[in-house]
């Protein structure tokens, strides 16, 4: 097979629908908003243009987008700010839930005020990590993951459906991963909790996991090529052809389908772990009422949700974003629905247990 330069442009390349109008849901075409402000803290391409400006249009709400690039900067702001803050809407980690809530920085979101909550997809929406104290905190839009991803001219997609292949003798020498994301595959590989969650108040047990999931790897050290650190690593390695299977996150992996590169990727059966980011309600909002028109209308279609995974190169938490996107952006930002369920999502309570014990046996396997 000939082997492929890798192509450096733009994660999802141009967005099909830039300067376009998004299909206006009837009760945002009926709205007479008062007009006034929405302030929204969020990354860059979360909120579509095409959509700010419909909505700006059609409700008389200006929005005000402040470009984040850091959950700790964020925190650290919005924390500054209060009790009188300047935002309405930040964009925030699922797995930094903890930290924000914490410190009384988000206002519990009031899904009897967004009448299409419906839009998202229960996997998202109803899963263990976005319910704390009984509120929800957050609306789902974005997600990432690690993903088994694999060179298509060597493995199948039988192979593809279990982190077994990861580990097989068939593909020693030509497998990589990152090796702390992968202690918390091969626990939840194992039957375990890989957030440690489940044995916050049994340490010895959190201990004897991370010990077998460690020797698990030393025993299988032989047989991976690389532990990799990042994103382009991973991308050069497929191209060079010097693996056939990894475990990566999914936006790398979606930038070499997206540029013809034979690679696919899979969520075993046995599961994995992604991320989830979600638009909040910053505590003592000053123009809160906005904040839920913004909110119940950035919800209200797929196709609102397949721009926003087109332009952010995130998979859309939307029930029917795939609908309004091509083949090849579905294949490479959207899984099927049995493959999402095998997902679990990142979880923060037990993180300072769980990093004291990762953190050393990580060192452990590199030095076996």
């Amino acid at each position: 097979m000939t082997k492929l330069i890798l192509n450096r442009r733009k994660f999802i390349g141009t967005a099909m629908m830039t300067g376009a109008a998004l299909a206006s849901p009837a009760y945002l075409r009926r709205a007479h908003a008062a007009g006034g402000e929405v302030n929204i803290w969020t990354y860059n391409n979360f909120v579509p243009d095409a959509f700010k400006e419909q909505f700006e249009s059609e409700t008389g709400i200006k929005v005000n987008v402040r470009l984040v690039d850091d959950q700790g900067k964020q925190f650290n702001l919005l924390a500054a700010e209060q009790p009188n803050p300047t935002v309405d809407i930040v964009t925030v980690a699922g797995h930094r839930f903890l930290q924000f809530i914490d410190s009384e920085l988000l206002a519990p979101l009031d899904t009897a005020r967004l009448s299409n909550w419906g839009s998202i997809n229960p996997v998202y929406s109803e899963s263990d990590w976005s319910t704390i104290n009984d509120n929800k905190w957050g609306a789902p839009i974005l997600s990432g993951m690690e993903i088994f991803a694999y060179n298509t001219d060597l493995v199948s997609p039988d192979e593809a459906k279990t982190w077994d292949t990861l580990f097989s003798d068939k593909y020693a020498g030509q497998t990589a991963y990152v090796l702390q994301d992968m202690m918390s595959i091969v626990m939840l590989k194992m039957g375990y909790d890989g957030n440690m969650v489940a044995y916050m108040d049994n340490p010895d047990e959190a201990a004897r996991i991370v010990d077998e999931a460690r020797d698990y790897l030393i025993a299988n050290k032989a047989k991976v090529r690389k532990y990799y650190d990042g994103g382009a690593e991973v991308q050069q390695m497929f191209v060079n052809q010097d693996i056939a299977c990894a475990c990566a996150w999914n936006g790398p992996v979606a930038a070499l389908m997206n540029d013809g590169f034979p690679v696919a990727m899979s969520i075993p059966q046995e599961g994995s772990y992604g991320f989830v980011y979600t638009y909040n309600v910053a505590k003592n909002a000053p123009n809160v009422d906005n904040a839920y028109t913004f909110l119940d209308a950035i919800l209200a279609s797929g196709e609102i949700g397949a721009e926003m995974s087109r332009a952010s190169g995130f998979i859309s938490t939307y029930k029917d974003a795939s609908q309004h996107l091509t083949e090849t952006e579905r294949a490479s930002t959207s899984f099927p629905e049995e493959e999402l369920a095998n997902m679990r999502f990142f979880r923060a309570e037990a993180n300072e247990m769980k990093y004291k014990l990762v953190d050393p046996a990580v060192e452990q396997v590199k030095a076996a």
